[in-house]
């Protein structure tokens, strides 16, 4: 893993965060407890804060970034980023699904219980309201998720994340 201090600030990764051998987190970036990031997924604290809060999965090639003098990066709790899924200058609230190969651009909220489809692309100053499935490019509101077959699957993926660590931490 390559784990680099940028303008003297060093990411903060607590004991039990799992972090593959070729992930990159860089700069001004905390992570929360329980948290993983795969295979080269990139964290790059550069330019602004990436704040990541507890039980998080960052999952293989997402880039997770911020913009300069502008938006840093939230992310909650029980956030699930999904492969090749880049978050940008954004705030995550918690219990959010990121879809595999989705966008999420500055100044972005994507509020608590919301799953972002795969491929979707949320434009800059969107606002995902809580509760509610987003598809599309542009992503439109597409569902809420009560109405949904996706009830529960944000806490699934967010506990299974953290089983499937636990499998690479005991080599």
């Amino acid at each position: 893993m390559l784990i680099k201090s940028v303008n003297g600030v060093s990411p903060q990764i607590p004991d039990d965060c799992y972090v593959a051998e070729n992930a990159t987190i860089v700069g001004d970036v905390s992570f929360g407890d329980s948290c993983s990031v795969w295979f080269n997924a990139v964290i790059r604290g550069d330019v602004n804060f990436i704040k990541i809060g507890n039980k998080v999965n960052i999952q293989d090639g997402a880039v997770i970034h911020c913009t300069y003098q502008k938006h840093p990066t939230i992310i909650g709790d029980n956030v699930s980023i999904g492969h090749n899924a880049i978050v940008h200058g954004c705030t995550i609230h918690d219990n959010v699904l990121i879809g595999m190969g989705a966008i999420v651009m500055d100044n972005c909220i994507v509020e608590s219980h919301s799953i972002i489809g795969a491929g979707a692309v949320l434009t800059q100053n969107t606002v995902v309201t809580a509760g509610s499935i987003w598809a599309g490019v542009p992503a439109k509101k597409v569902k809420e998720i009560s109405q949904s077959d996706f009830a529960g699957e944000i806490e699934r993926i967010a506990n299974n994340y953290v089983l499937y660590s636990s499998w690479f931490k005991e080599e």
